[in-house]
């Protein structure tokens, strides 16, 4: 069965199809066929001004009929479509909700911090690591940070902040967020075994990929507070140069480490792993139950 996902983030808007299938042995696969990525970056309208601009709601809408007709292309039996943290705060978020509906057919679901942080979480990535750690995924968006933390297989906490990538860039996030964030994390795991990291998101992805570490292998705290310093000290166009990086992931990747590293050592972790799985395909995952319930 082809499911396909549309996570409309504070960045960027993103199309995940997969195809899921079960074996003799009832083991369930999800096999990545496609994945496209659009930089829309609502936030820098909505983290400025309040709302998303005629010209930004065009280029959705441009995106959302493109999502669609490719999905009809490799012939989803269903789609989903959520969007976080810049339609959560841009205050014309229900004409674009309406405007998209009636051209296209999809429904926008705005999800709150606490269901994304949820739906991150519904990749199970943990269940197959070291039991023996207390594992804290951090998802780090445009507009947002999700942190969900568990241990001994049990969801110990899990919060969203408003502390993101396109926020930082706009000055948007006040010392105390961070405050809050940082008392939060520090209360919570404490106590608890060994903490690791598992992180998502499109920056963290491109670390590990300048990285070149080996799937599976995780990157170290001491190693992202060394591309920190690194990408830090130069240009925005010595970023693109230099690191072959998208200009509108040069920008964020630094803030995005700064989230990063600062919610790790608050945490007590290391290490953390990369399975480059973000919101979509937790979406994936949530649709592929919704559709396990309607056959059963």
């Amino acid at each position: 069965m082809k499911l396909a996902a549309i996570d409309i983030g504070s960045n960027a808007a993103r199309l995940l199809i997969s195809e899921v299938s079960v074996d003799k042995n009832k083991n369930t696969s999800f096999n990545k066929l496609s994945l496209i990525r659009v930089p829309l970056r609502l936030g820098f309208d909505v983290f400025e001004t309040g709302k998303i601009s005629d010209k930004k709601a065009r280029l959705l809408l441009l995106t959302m009929k493109g999502f669609l007709n490719i999905s009809k292309a490799f012939e989803v039996k269903a789609l989903k479509t959520c969007a976080t943290s810049a339609m959560r705060d841009a205050a014309n978020t229900q004409q674009i909700i309406s405007l998209v509906k009636e051209a296209t057919g999809i429904e926008i679901e705005v999800i709150s911090g606490s269901d994304e942080a949820s739906l991150v979480f519904e990749n199970h990535i943990a269940e197959n690591l070291d039991g023996t750690h207390s594992y804290l995924y951090i998802d780090v968006g445009g507009g947002s940070t999700e942190l969900t933390f568990f241990s001994n297989n049990k969801l110990v906490f899990k919060e969203s902040f408003n502390i993101g990538t396109i926020r930082l860039l706009k000055n948007q996030v006040p010392d105390s967020r961070w405050d809050e964030m940082k008392s939060i994390v520090k209360n919570k795991v404490k106590g608890f075994k060994t903490v690791t990291a598992i992180g998502s998101g499109g920056n963290i992805n491109k670390v590990f990929s300048l990285s070149k570490r080996k799937d599976g292998k995780p990157l170290s705290l001491e190693l992202l507070r060394d591309y920190y310093k690194e990408l830090s000290n130069v240009s925005l166009i010595d970023r693109i140069n230099i690191y072959k990086l998208k200009e509108d992931r040069a920008d964020v990747i630094v803030p995005a480490l700064k989230i990063y590293i600062s919610v790790m050592r608050w945490a007590g972790a290391e290490e953390i792993y990369v399975p480059r799985i973000g919101l979509a395909d937790g979406l994936i995952q949530h649709l592929w139950e919704e559709e396990k319930g309607i056959k059963d």
